[in-house]
């Protein structure tokens, strides 16, 4: 079992300060490979409804700023 701190005097294929040279692994550095449990697939772009609904509150927004606009010319 290794310490999760080794002492860098000992340790080899530590520099000077504690750098690891090119292509060397560090102490202690473990590695994950995949993932433990299936991933759902990702839904791709917005539905319809949501655009719609924006796009109906954009609509309203601009509605409204030229009302504002016809009365203050009036």
């Amino acid at each position: 079992m290794t310490t999760p701190d080794p002492d860098p005097r000992r340790t080899p294929g530590i520099e000077p300060g504690g750098g690891v040279p090119p292509g060397e692994t560090p102490p202690a550095e473990g590695g994950t490979y995949g993932i433990s449990y299936p991933q759902t697939e990702l839904r791709k772009g917005w539905g319809a409804m949501p655009l719609v609904l924006i796009m109906g509150v954009v609509a309203l927004i601009a509605i409204g700023l030229i009302g504002m606009l016809v009365v203050l010319i009036a």
